[in-house]
């Protein structure tokens, strides 16, 4: 925020298109996953710059990278900036969640007497928006209209400066190496986050069985289910994610079961278990590679949710059987260890 701008509905907010350290900190936060929920834009007008009567009016959700990605992308310009409530949400996630609907877009255009402030009557909708949002009710509802912008925020002063008209490239949603890798961390964390409790209490198991004591048990064999449990991070939400493209299948499931065969495969010969145990080890690399991989759905463009659900009514199960079938062999190893 940057002081307030005086209009004839009173003071308006105005914000800054230049991103501070702190803001920068902030998105490093949220693409480790920490402190997501709360990473939220009051909704309402912003003005940024010193827009006037003739300023285009854009429409943000109110998640704060999405809200610092639209600033960011239309420095040097005036305009006045309509942030919905999203319930912390993206632009995209929230249109699929309805939180980004055309009953919030409405009520949200109709508080901030925007039709007071502006001589035309036209707002400018993320393309992303589009699941979410029937523009063609929207002058029935408020007397204004709508259009979609580019995909990406960057190609905004360049669709403004074209007279609002998207070029083919701008409608099109590409994902990039670059953009799948931005995705890893958070997927890395979101997976460690559940997932290491449940290691520390197969140490803590396998303790129990062996012939030398618990203790000496417990460290040996939970530091051997750690190469296979690092197997399956780094197969699930690392290489599923940056192979996605070359990896076989349409499912993520399959991906990541891919993806998680060839890991447990380049470590086969490192594994300092046989037998039984080392058989469980590498089903379940296949295991959580599969499901890790089948979570990454949510991040992509390549999905619905009818096809994720699909996906999950077949995937879920076999995922389920091959980690019991893994964890069941496992046990089987150490207790005839």
């Amino acid at each position: 925020m940057v002081g307030a701008l005086d209009t004839v509905l009173g003071p308006v907010a105005r914000v800054s298109a230049r991103l501070r350290w702190r803001d920068r900190l902030d998105a490093c936060r949220l693409r480790l996953g920490i402190g997501r929920l709360s990473a939220t834009v009051d909704p309402g007008l912003y003005a940024l710059g010193v827009p006037d009567a003739g300023s285009p009016v854009l429409v943000s959700a109110n998640y704060k990278l999405s809200f610092d990605h639209l600033r960011r992308a239309l420095s040097g310009r005036h305009a006045w900036l309509l942030v919905l409530d999203t319930k912390g949400i993206n632009v995209w996630c929230a249109a699929g969640k309805g939180t980004m609907g055309t009953g919030e877009l409405a009520a949200r255009l109709r508080a901030s007497g925007l039709e007071r402030l502006v001589s035309h009557r036209r707002v400018i909708l993320p393309q992303l928006a589009g699941p979410g949002i029937a523009a063609q009710l929207l002058p029935r509802l408020t007397g204004f209209s709508a259009c979609f912008g580019p995909v990406l925020a960057v190609d905004l002063p360049a669709y403004l400066e074209g007279g609002c008209r998207a070029t083919p490239a701008m409608r099109r949603k590409r994902f990039p190496l670059a953009e799948r890798l931005v995705l890893v961390p958070v997927e890395v964390v979101g997976a460690v986050r559940w997932s290491l409790p449940l290691l520390v209490v197969l140490a803590l198991a396998a303790g129990g069985a062996g012939g030398a004591g618990y203790g000496a048990n417990a460290l040996a064999h939970g530091l051997a289910a750690l190469l296979p449990y690092g197997a399956a991070l780094a197969a699930g939400p690392v290489v599923t994610p940056l192979l996605l493209p070359w990896l076989p299948g349409r499912a993520f499931a399959v991906k990541g079961a891919v993806a998680g065969g060839l890991v447990a495969a380049a470590i086969f010969p490192l594994l300092p278990t046989a037998g039984l145990e080392r058989t469980g080890g590498l089903l379940a690399v296949v295991a959580l590679a599969s499901y890790w991989g089948m979570r990454f759905t949510g991040a992509s463009t390549y999905t619905s949710l009818s096809g994720v659900r699909k996906e999950m009514r077949w995937a879920l199960p076999l995922q389920i059987v091959a980690g019991l079938v893994g964890l069941g062999c496992w046990l089987a190893g150490r207790l005839g260890g």
